[in-house]
Parts: C-alpha cells; structure tokens; sequence
C-alpha cells in the first residue's frame, strides 16, 4: 500500500493529469507540448517564489514578505539599470544580496525574539512594499540590450513548443531545491525543525542558524523571482506581484505540504504551481468564464487538500 506521507503528492499529480485530460478533450491544441512549456515559461517567476515558501512551511513557519519583495526587486532593478545606467549582471549580484539579508533578518527576528513568523513577515511585506513606493509610484521601463537577449535566448522544442530562460532558471531552481532538501544535512534539519522543534532542539540542530537560513533562502529566491518578472514586463512597479505570496502558498499546499510543518515535497510544489496555470489555461482556451473563476477552483482545491492533511494527520496519530 501506498505510505500514508506520500498521498497528498500523488493526489496532486493525479488532480493535474485529469485537469490536463479534461482540457485535452474539450479543447484542440490543449494537449500540446506547446500549451504544457507554456505552463512552465508563464509561471516561471511563481515557481522560484513557490520554492522559496515551501522551504519556510516546511519548517513550520510562513513568509507573507514575498510579494513585496518582487516587487521591490523590480523597482530598484528598473532604477539602477534605467537612471543610473548599470548593467544588469552588475545589478542583480546587489538585488541579490540585498534581498538575502533582508530574509536572514527576519529570520533572525523570528528566532532570537520568539516571534511568530506571521507578524515578521507581514512587517516586512509592508517595509518592502512601502520601500518600492517611496523610490518610485510610477511604473518604470527598463531598456537595455541584455533584456532583449535574454528574451530571445531559447530553443524550440517539438510541437512548437518554445523553452525561453526564465523556464531554464527556474527548473535549475527547482532542481536544486530537490538536492538541498532531500539529499544534504541542511534539509533534513528543514524537516526535523518542521516536525517538532523541542525534539529538533534536543537532537542538537543549531536552530538559530537554521530559521535564519529558512527565511534567507525564501528571500533569495523571492528575490530572483522578481528578476526573472521583470524579464516579462520590462518594467519595475512598487503594486507589481501583489498577492503573489498567497498564490505561492497555495501552490505548497496543493502540491502535498503540510502547513503545520515536517512533510511535503519540492516535486510536489512544481504541479501545486502547475495545476494553477492549467486552470488558468482552461478558462483561456473556454473565452466565456471569468478569469475570477481561477481563485474559486483554487479556494475550493485549497480546502480539499487542508480537509486531506487533517485527515492524514489525525489517522498518523
């Protein structure tokens, strides 16, 4: 029989094959290698973010900062680059770092003052997003030659499917994600802090240089995602990925993490994001529902797979 901790991911990767079916049958062309790497280029930026939060709820804690930090990647990118005249590959190094910082503080904050992670996180979602409107309310165009080339860098696939660099990024992401939380000591320590921290605590995990780590690696790659969005609009805008952090948990949950902490899988995040956007494409392709009916599949899938895990939690104990 099939272990209990894996039914949430093979439930997610069934959910998507019948979704991706469903379309296949009602719709010419949905079923094509085309629409699917589509799925991957459109939410290639969700996907680097969604890889990010599942790290912080697989420790048990949650990010609400994420949002706000793409957006501000993209304000101050779109400033550096067009005002100030840097290069891009000059550019995003600081975004970078800056954006890792800002993660290893509220992580630090969280741990040192025993906070709860929801409160830092908000606090630092409208330090990010207020920071953006102060330097620039205005939507600004970033025009350089690097973003040309990086929008025509790619290669065809068969079917007329095209695989461009923001959906390179973010498999490599996704990739190393997997090696990290599965296959080193510091994803075991991940896990073991998820599952229960006194006993974590007790086993000797440094717990302070862990969170810090948690919430460092969740910034960064808020922070890469908001490079790799402005690969889509050319453009940096303080309002830019709202609510963004709340797809992204979404994404976790469907895709089989627990939110409580200790199980879930990278994997799984990927079809989270990926049965998200076929919804999307669903509504796309019908041209007759409202684009509003994506957030009410999502809220009702959100609500089976929180009814699953407290199924599956109550029958583990």
């Amino acid at each position: 029989m099939l272990n209990p901790k894996f039914i949430p991911l093979a439930v997610t990767c069934v959910l998507f094959f019948v979704l991706f079916g469903i379309g296949s049958a009602q719709f010419e062309g949905f079923g094509s290698s085309r629409v699917f790497f589509n799925l991957l280029s459109d939410n290639a930026f969700l996907i680097i973010a969604a890889v990010g939060m599942t790290f912080v709820i697989l420790s048990g804690g949650i990010d609400l900062s994420v949002g706000a930090v793409i957006a501000l990647t993209g304000v101050v990118c779109s400033v550096l680059i067009s005002k100030y005249n840097m290069h891009p590959l000059v550019v995003f190094p600081i975004v970078l770092v800056g954006g890792t910082a800002f993660g290893a503080i509220m992580g630090a904050i969280i741990h040192y003052y025993k906070m709860q992670p929801f409160i830092v996180t908000l606090a630092g979602m409208f330090f990010a997003r207020g920071l953006a409107s102060v330097i620039s309310e205005e939507s600004i165009p970033i025009e350089h030659d690097f973003y040309n080339q990086v929008a025509e860098f790619g290669f065809m696939l068969p079917g007329d499917a095209w695989v461009g660099t923001s959906t390179l990024i973010a498999v490599a992401v996704l990739i190393a994600a997997i090696i990290v939380a599965h296959y080193t000591r510091f994803g075991g320590r991940v896990y073991a802090v998820g599952g229960d921290m006194n006993s974590a605590a007790l086993m000797g995990i440094p717990l302070a240089s862990t969170t810090i780590r948690i919430y460092a690696i969740s910034a960064f790659l808020a922070t890469l995602s908001g490079i790799v969005y402005s690969f889509y609009t050319f453009s940096g805008f303080s309002l830019a990925a709202v609510g963004v952090e709340l797809d992204a948990i979404a994404a976790v949950v469907i895709g089989g993490t627990l939110l409580t902490g200790g199980y879930g899988y990278m994997f799984g995040t990927l079809i989270g994001v990926l049965i998200m956007g076929v919804v999307q494409t669903y509504i796309s392709f019908d041209g007759t529902l409202s684009s509003w009916w994506t957030k009410i599949v999502i809220g009702l899938l959100l609500f089976c797979f929180i009814a699953l895990q407290q199924l599956l939690v109550r029958n583990r104990k």
